[in-house]
């Protein structure tokens, strides 16, 4: 039987606080999905002037759009790949090695998404032009997986540590090799991490914009493309339905990541 606590009833003023957050956050965002529907192309008048779905269409027959969102969505996932191997690597040194300096290791790791995105990008274009590399889809990647692999990190190397290191030895001492002990010991136990900071990792990378604008060169993802239409009034209606794209698109990933780590925690406190 459930023990009544302290927490379990909020008081009216933390009620009010968190819908006034919620409110603060998502307002902006259902004030641009209305105004994909708008009549009137050029300005933003309230009550709207009429519906429309036609915007949707327009959109949907622009090919400079269709070839944004192409690369975004490539960049996303082969950067995500990158983070998953990178950010599953590091969280294992960390966390099987006892070395000097792994504390700094490990706060250098998680630096970067700590750091503005317009001085990740500024530093990856002075180190990327010094060593004299072309800008082209590869220093994209470059550019989104040195923050992706934070996420991936910090979710595998929770998992680490909730992890009883005494089924890693009792699988060693039963004759299991390394990759079997992986296989059979150590990704069942890590594999709801993995797809959650995969997932994360992709939505992160989705809708990164100031990386993507000091590695990308010529080439436009879709938050640059997004970006460059701003100084088009009449295409106002048409910016607001790719940005809705752009918020369906990367909801999903975090919607799902959340829920797999909320049921794994429920089910490792299950278990105890």
């Amino acid at each position: 039987m459930r023990s009544k606590s302290y927490g379990d009833k909020a008081s009216l003023g933390l009620k009010i606080g968190a819908i006034g957050t919620l409110l603060f956050l998502h307002v902006p965002l259902w004030v641009i999905f209305l105004y994909s529907f708008t009549t009137d192309e050029s300005t933003y008048s309230f009550p709207l002037p009429g519906l429309t779905t036609k915007w949707f269409g327009v959109a949907l027959q622009r090919t400079d759009l269709w070839d944004a969102l192409k690369l975004s969505l490539q960049v996303a996932s082969l950067a995500t790949v990158a983070a998953l191997i990178l950010g599953t690597l590091a969280a294992a040194a960390v966390y099987r090695s006892n070395f000097f300096g792994r504390d700094a290791v490990s706060f250098l790791l998680v630096l970067p998404i700590a750091l503005p995105g317009i001085v990740t990008g500024i530093a990856l274009r002075s180190a990327i032009g010094s060593l004299e590399i072309p800008f082209s889809f590869w220093t994209i990647i470059i550019g989104h997986a040195t923050f992706c692999v934070v996420v991936v990190y910090n979710n595998v190397l929770a998992r680490f540590r909730r992890m009883q290191s005494s089924q890693i030895e009792a699988s060693m001492d039963l004759g299991a090799n390394s990759f079997q002990t992986f296989r059979y010991i150590v990704l069942p136990n890590i594999a709801t991490a993995l797809l959650a900071g995969g997932m994360l990792a992709f939505a992160l990378s989705f809708d990164e914009v100031i990386v993507t604008t000091f590695t990308a060169g010529q080439q436009s993802t879709l938050p640059i493309w997004i970006f460059s239409q701003l100084v088009r009034p009449r295409d106002r209606p048409v910016t607001n339905v790719v940005a809705t794209i752009v918020i369906l698109i990367t909801f999903l990933p975090i919607f799902f990541a959340q829920k797999i780590s909320a049921e794994s925690s429920d089910t490792e406190g299950e278990t105890k």
